[in-house]
Formats: structure tokens, sequence, C-alpha cells
């Protein structure tokens, strides 16, 4: 591979070389792509049918939802596409589509924790000015400047990693393609692509943690002023599981893409990645519903309404059979 031009394809990490464990592998992420799917389905279809979580707070999670259905979805079927067909092969053209969702994705994923980290603020701190500071346009524009912004960070990345010759190897020591995995990959002086990487990684990491850590600080700091234990514990419910989920995703991301990568293991770079691209996305509905009420409560009167629906319209078919026997 002399350069560019040439790349037609590159060749992702195997899992196995043995045919039944490539199947397990399969098995494996299919369940976890299903719990995936399922889990964020879920939320959004029990709060677009309750009225009562039509609110900032659960436009947000959905948003969220839908930001994990998009992103689990760049990396995982193809990977269970290649362990059903043995495969390790990618396109260069599905190799750059996998790097540019997958960073859009991811940062839209971070601009929204930060966002929800303000709404969550904003509730807390002034709960009388909150139906003015959070009304639906302020929402819209929020959302709106998560998916624009995370699509400029991801575009320009894109770019400057995919106008550098590729021609030392195309073998990715990744299940997908991951940026300081291809940049490894370079035949050139790729020292410039990873200082930008660091830097914009540094800057906006800094900027949603020093967010997230200035709003839940005024957050903790009201909470504790409450003197209810109820109204603590309500308030709590909703902050930690917002802190547990940015934790995991900032740290496992922010560790893969901030290393020199002189320092990187690839078993350790797995793990990490498996932990922020597919853990992440299956463990967000979980944390978000189980410790959630008012989604818990939503979730049983939809499934009454389903069983009581399914009941009526069993009666109403056997009540029809019988008048067509009757005539």
């Amino acid at each position: 591979m002399s350069n560019q031009s040439t790349v037609t394809d590159f060749l992702l990490l195997e899992f196995s070389e043995i045919r039944e464990l490539q199947i397990l592998y399969f098995v494996l992420f299919l369940m976890i792509y299903l719990a995936a799917l399922a889990g964020n389905l879920l939320i959004i279809i029990v709060v677009a049918h309750n009225h009562h979580l039509h609110t900032p707070m659960y436009f947000f999670l959905v948003n969220l939802s839908f930001l994990d259905l998009c992103y689990i979805s760049v990396t995982v079927p193809n990977s269970m596409s290649n362990s059903l067909m043995s495969t390790r092969q990618i396109s260069f053209l599905g190799c750059v589509s996998q790097v540019f969702w997958g960073l859009a994705f991811a940062a839209a994923e971070m601009a929204l924790f930060t966002v929800m980290a303000y709404d969550r603020y904003a509730a807390i701190c002034h709960p009388l000015h909150y139906t003015v500071i959070m009304n639906r346009t302020a929402c819209a524009h929020m959302v709106t400047g998560c998916w624009l912004s995370s699509l400029i960070y991801s575009a320009l990345h894109t770019a400057n990693t995919f106008r550098l010759p590729f021609c030392s190897s195309n073998i990715i020591n990744q299940f997908f393609c991951d940026l300081p995995q291809l940049l490894k990959l370079s035949c050139s002086d790729t020292s410039t692509n990873a200082i930008v990487i660091i830097v914009c990684g540094a800057f906006f990491g800094f900027i949603f943690f020093a967010s997230i850590f200035a709003s839940y600080a005024c957050i903790f700091s009201m909470v504790l002023k409450i003197p209810s234990s109820q109204g603590r514990n309500k308030a709590f419910s909703t902050c930690l599981p917002h802190l547990m989920v940015f934790s995991l995703f900032m740290v496992t991301g922010m560790f893969t893409y901030m290393r020199q990568s002189s320092e990187s293991s690839p078993y350790v770079d797995v793990l990490a990645a498996v932990l922020y691209s597919v853990v992440s996305p299956v463990v967000n509905p979980m944390i978000y519903s189980l410790r959630n009420k008012e989604i818990k409560e939503a979730l049983g009167k939809i499934s009454i309404k389903t069983l009581l629906y399914g009941h009526w319209k069993g009666e109403l078919v056997e009540k029809v059979r019988k008048a067509e026997r009757a005539l």
C-alpha cells in the first residue's frame, strides 16, 4: 500500500480464529445489542405515550436513548456480521463512516450529559424559574447545539485522519475503526494529529467536566439544605444515575483517546472500547429506568393497558365468532 488511494479495505481485530468461539461472540454481541435496543426503545416509547413525562428532563433522556441506539449501531452490527461470516474486512468508506458517526454520537452524548446536568441544576436550584429557563425553545436549541457541534467536531477529526496516507499496514487492532488505531497505520508523521486529538479532548473534556462539576456542586449544596429526607432522596435519585453514566462514558473514552500510542495495550484498548461503545448504551437505560420511579410507574400503566387491550380484543373476537355461529 504505497498511498491512500490504493487502500480499499481494512482488517479489523478478530476475537478468535476458532469457529465455535466466533459464533459465541456473535450470540453475545447479539444479546447485548438486543438489550440496548429494547431498553432504549422502551424509554422512548414510555416517554412518548405518557404526557406527564413531557418535561425537559425526559426530553433530554429520550434524546440520550436515541443517541445510544445510534452509537451502538455504528459498531456492533458490523462486528456481529464479521463474526458470523468469519471475516475481518471493512471497506475504506465503511471505516470512514464508522469513524465519523462514532465520533459524532460520542461527542453529542458528552454535550448532552452537560445539558442534562444544567437541567438538573435549574430544576433544583431555581425551581420557581425552571419553566422559564428550560422552556421548549431553549431545550430545542440546546439539543440542536449538541448535534451541530458534534457533527462539526467529528467532520474535522475524520477529514484530518483520512487525509493521511496509509501504507504501513491495513490491520486495525480494534473491533471497529478507531481513531488512535488508524493513526498507527499511517506511514507519515501523525504527531500533529495526535496533538490535535489531545488538545481538543483536553479542552472539551475540561469544559464538560467543569460544567457538570459546577452544576452538581450547586445541586448537592442545595439538596443538603432540604429539611425532609424524602426530598433529599428524590433529588439524589435523579442526579446520581446521571453522574454514574457520565463517569463511565467519560473516563473510558478519555482513557482511550488521551494516552500515548506507545503506552497502549491491545487488550486494554479493546476492554475500554467495549465499555464506552457497547456497555454504556446498554447500561444507560437500566440505570435511568430502574432508579426512576416515574419511568417505572409509566411502564406499569402501559403494561396494564396492553394486557387489558389484549383481554378486551380476545373477548370481542370470541363474541364475533359466537355471533357468526348463531347466524
